[in-house]
């Protein structure tokens, strides 16, 4: 690694240390330094498990614990155990704790805006915090099994599209292409399935299940952001995994010679190349894969 390149990440930690505020023993002005901050944000997106959030902000038992108390003297959590299971600890807010968490959700939206204000292209600075926040997250993504209908899900789908849109030499339209039915994307016929960072969808794939001895990979997609992270490659490993579960032996896909990096995957991932199977006016390459026991 070259000195250069560590002294730029240096600088990026330096800034982002600075600007956010880490250092400050009263994290946004509410009082507390960010430690106890974090966990209070936690506990209010919805992590009720005291380990869970352990382990999503990388504490060590004892801050953790510490950082409880100091949050139960002040009232705004109560700890207990899980109900059926002693040697769990359950945390919530307490009345107290939704004002404050609300109170530093206003004050972080607050500061997000101003960061974003002040460069010149906000959508430049939000494309390179996103790779940032996904590199840095990586390990931490979820593959999770949604409804195609699921806002999120949509949001994906509208990106792959607008993508191909702009890939595709004759542009891309989803009513002229063979777009799956919802019911054929949810058990027990196919799924779908989300790829999230820290509450972001980051990716989708769609399992189709149909009547005709085999089941389709479609809407497979990454956010530019994650690419080169092997997201890719788990969404499509999670695919076959669900196919097996819903007995789908055979799977097929169509893609499209503009999209090099999906068909070199496919190559990639043991899919053999086929004649077309389907009138979608978009594809121009075919694979099928035989699923192993």
């Amino acid at each position: 690694m070259s000195t250069d390149s560590i002294a730029r990440v240096r600088r990026f930690q330096r800034a982002a240390t600075t600007e956010i505020g880490l250092l400050d023993e009263s994290f946004l002005g509410r009082g507390r330094p960010l430690g106890p901050a974090r966990v209070l944000n936690a506990i209010g997106k919805g992590h009720e498990d005291v380990s869970e959030i352990r382990a999503y902000l990388r504490l060590d038992s004892g801050l953790m614990s510490r950082i409880l108390r100091g949050l139960e003297g002040e009232g705004l959590v109560e700890v207990g155990t899980a109900p059926g299971d002693s040697r769990k600890r359950r945390v919530r807010l307490t009345e107290a704790g939704e004002k404050e968490f609300a109170a530093y959700e206003a004050l972080s939206d607050a500061q997000a805006a101003a960061i974003l204000e002040r460069h010149g292209n906000s959508e430049r600075l939000l494309a390179a915090m996103d790779v940032v926040a996904s590199a840095l997250g990586r390990d931490a993504i979820e593959i999770v099994e949604v409804p195609p209908g699921d806002p999120q899900a949509q949001a994906c789908m509208a990106r792959y599209y607008a993508e191909l849109a702009a890939r595709f030499e004759r542009g891309f339209d989803v009513a002229l292409s063979c777009d799956p039915e919802a019911g054929d994307m949810m058990r027990p016929r196919g799924s779908f399935l989300l790829a999230v960072s820290d509450g972001v969808a980051v990716g989708c794939a769609g399992l189709k299940g149909t009547d005709k001895g085999y089941g389709e990979v479609k809407r497979v997609w990454v956010d530019p952001s994650v690419r080169g992270l092997g997201l890719s490659r788990r969404l499509m490993a999670r695919l076959e995994e669900v196919a097996r579960e819903l007995g789908i032996e055979v799977l097929r896909l169509d893609t499209n010679s503009a999209l090099p990096e999906a068909v070199a995957l496919y190559r990639r991932s043991g899919w053999s190349e086929i004649p077309r199977f389907n009138v979608d006016p978009y594809p121009d390459l075919f694979f099928e894969k035989v699923l192993e026991g």
